[in-house]
């Protein structure tokens, strides 16, 4: 989930940056490469094979499966599908292989900022966030700290909704003050998690499908959110900071008064779904961020950007004691957001790869192969 969300903006040289692209990348233009297999991938990334690009321009990131394997649920900014900010979209993978710039299959209402979309369960609805109750304009985007700090909005007025695939309201999940969103469902469809401010802190919460039975999962203080289930739904994996000096501790909770945090110094947790066994799985420094979850249940792919605390941001998979740290992907610029597919056999990204040296963050598909 894009730290709110549009993680494609984790920094603004994130996508201002200007990477080179994968050396076998042939001369045709994007959409013409789309459809040539292998081209869009570096030589080193081993376990991804047949990779194809599904978006071609503008913002596109936190790319989530369907159920049945067969959708992809995304957001989007983008001027040319009168997206100025993230709105949601999805598509069919069997009817378009990629988007050529209509704004085809919009599901958010276009009013405010969305984020965080999530299949429920028959996959004919969706869970995510949006700010439209509060203003049908996008919300503003904080300028950065006095030092030039990278800061994230932590809107108020998200609050988590259910849609259906053609853009109707189904239900309306929450209504406590504050911040409500990054929600997203158990592979087993009994339970959602979500985070939320209404503690006073950003903390995850567990809850059923139509909301209720809201249960508190953590309670350390420090930004806890992107949550996602194991396969089995027994346990959560995601990312949080951790300020633990008296400055960092006043830093932070100066910044969250402001509706704001500071993502650049991240780590992943691990828990069962009730906060039980909790514990710090990485250990790298700098922003890990955006895991989720191998289908074996034993190893967890994430973005980072450890080994040089800035740019590139690439996934990497580590086994869920901590050991076995393994580089998959080998950009120059960014890539994050990887998703399996439930049957375990693809996985989604978002990536600045083959996007003509600009600021397009765009949606990718490849082939799994341990």
């Amino acid at each position: 989930m894009t730290f709110n969300h549009s993680l494609i903006l984790f920094f603004p040289l994130l996508l201002a940056s200007c990477s080179e692209q994968p050396s076998t990348e042939p001369s045709e233009s994007a959409s013409e490469s789309s459809s040539i297999q292998d081209t869009l991938r570096y030589d080193q990334e081993v376990h991804l094979h047949h990779m194809k690009q599904l978006t071609f321009g503008g913002d596109n990131a936190e790319a989530y499966w369907s159920f049945d394997s067969e959708k992809l649920v995304f957001q989007a900014a983008n001027n040319a599908w009168g997206a100025p900010c993230d709105q949601i979209f999805w598509m069919d993978l069997e009817a378009e292989l990629e988007v050529k710039g209509n704004g085809l299959n919009q599901i958010s209402n276009g009013q405010g900022r969305t984020t965080c979309a999530y299949f429920l369960p028959g996959d004919t609805s969706v869970v995510f966030a949006s700010t439209h109750l509060v203003d049908s304009l996008c919300p503003a985007v904080p300028p950065r700290g006095p030092n030039g700090e990278y800061v994230w909005p932590i809107y108020a007025a998200y609050d988590i909704f259910t849609y259906d695939l053609q853009g109707n309201l189904i239900s309306q999940l929450t209504t406590e003050p504050g911040y409500d969103a990054e929600a997203t469902v158990s592979p087993q469809g009994d339970r959602m998690v979500f985070t939320s401010t209404r503690s006073g802190d950003l903390e995850l919460y567990t809850c059923d499908l139509d909301g209720t039975n809201v249960i508190q999962v953590t309670s350390d203080l420090g930004y806890d959110g992107g949550a996602f289930f194991s396969p089995d739904g027994q346990k959560l994996i995601w990312r949080a900071s951790r300020p633990r000096t008296e400055d960092e501790i006043v830093h932070y909770q100066e910044l969250l008064s402001n509706g704001l945090v500071e993502p650049t110094e991240m780590e992943l947790f691990i828990a069962n779904i009730d906060g039980s066994d909790m514990r710090q799985l990485t250990d790298l420094g700098g922003a890990n961020w955006a895991p989720y979850f191998h289908p074996n249940g034993e190893q967890v792919l994430f973005s980072s950007n450890h080994k040089t605390g800035s740019f590139p941001f690439n996934i990497f998979m580590i086994n869920t004691d901590g050991t076995g740290l393994e580089q998959v992907t080998f950009d120059n610029a960014f890539d994050s957001f990887p998703m399996f597919s439930p049957d375990g056999k693809r996985i989604a990204f978002s990536s600045n790869r083959n996007n003509g040296r600009t600021r397009n963050t765009n949606v990718f598909l490849a082939d799994w192969k341990d």
